[in-house]
């Protein structure tokens, strides 16, 4: 058995999902890609991968060890790219993950230019609200924005968007303007799915204590953009970060409310999983994207 092949076939099965796929991908039979995978759990006497007819998953054992044959094969990849071409610049393919709305209107253009200043690099685009589990969907990066709690990751801060409170002009026509935070628990106020507590808002203000209002409202959504929306819909007021609702206060179809109260920020953060070592191109990807988003910042809405 060629350990350093069967390495490799392991990780294709767990990035893809199923022995079927990866044998696509790798051009080689299932049976073969099987037999590889079987042969390394034998080598390692231990199980790597639950299997059943539906799906495969990764084992306690077969996460951490395939959290390091990632970085094994990232780091021969990166070393024989410095030999061969006396260049540290970045190349293969970055498989990365992002918040759908922050996907849209950050992601996008920042890649494309990224893309243009390394064409030897690759893309495979994961956009999701929900936080994906990156080793099991065989990911090198995710952004995320907000606060990550205790994870087993490392998370490094690129960037910060400032949340915003807005609703629509006919709302606040028909349903009064909140002068303080705790007037919304009067209101239709709109839900984040993903939200620690969704039903309960915190607000700043400098020199005051916080403040949480228990908000409740009709609509509940798994999206920002989704929620942006339905407030310039009229049908409610809705909390999300500038990136989401910054260009629907800028067309004038909501408008900020309680601006003194929501001085809130929340970290934009890329993360990848606990390991010693980056390669080149998420080292590379993350601090363009940390200077990407610095330029934004300054740049007038």
């Amino acid at each position: 058995m060629d350990r350093f092949e069967a390495m490799q076939v392991f990780c294709k099965v767990v990035e893809v999902g199923s022995f079927a796929g990866a044998a696509d991908r790798l051009d080689m039979s299932t049976s073969a890609v099987s037999r590889q995978v079987a042969q390394l759990e034998g080598l390692l006497d231990a199980r790597l991968l639950n299997r059943t007819t539906r799906r495969i998953s990764l084992t306690e054992n077969g996460r951490a060890y395939y959290e390091r044959c990632l970085q094994l094969l990232a780091d021969l990849e990166e070393t024989e790219e410095m030999v061969g071409n006396h260049t540290t610049s970045p190349r293969g393919t970055l498989r990365l993950t992002a918040p759908i709305s922050f996907g849209a209107s950050h992601l996008a253009p920042a890649l494309g230019e990224y893309a243009r200043l390394h064409p030897a690099m690759k893309f495979d685009v994961m956009l999701a609200d929900r936080a994906v589990d990156l080793i099991e969907d065989g990911l090198d990066l995710a952004i995320r924005v907000g606060y990550l709690g205790t994870q087993n990751l490392v998370a490094r801060q690129i960037g910060s968007t400032r949340i915003l409170l807005c609703a629509s002009p006919a709302y606040l026509a028909a349903r009064g303007t909140p002068q303080t935070p705790e007037e919304l628990a009067n209101h239709d106020c709109m839900t984040y799915a993903y939200a620690s507590n969704s039903n309960l808002w915190s607000f700043e203000r400098a020199g005051e204590a916080q403040r949480q209002v228990r908000v409740a409202g009709s609509m509940h959504a798994n999206n920002g953009s989704v929620l942006g929306e339905l407030a310039a819909a009229g049908l409610g007021i809705t909390s999300a970060p500038d990136f989401i609702l910054g260009p629907l206060v800028a067309q004038g179809r909501l408008v900020e409310i309680l601006p003194d109260w929501q001085n809130r920020t929340l970290p934009i953060s890329a993360i990848y999983p606990s390991r010693k070592h980056l390669s080149a191109k998420v080292r590379s990807f993350v601090s363009f994207m940390e200077e990407w988003l610095a330029k934004q910042a300054k740049e007038p809405n």
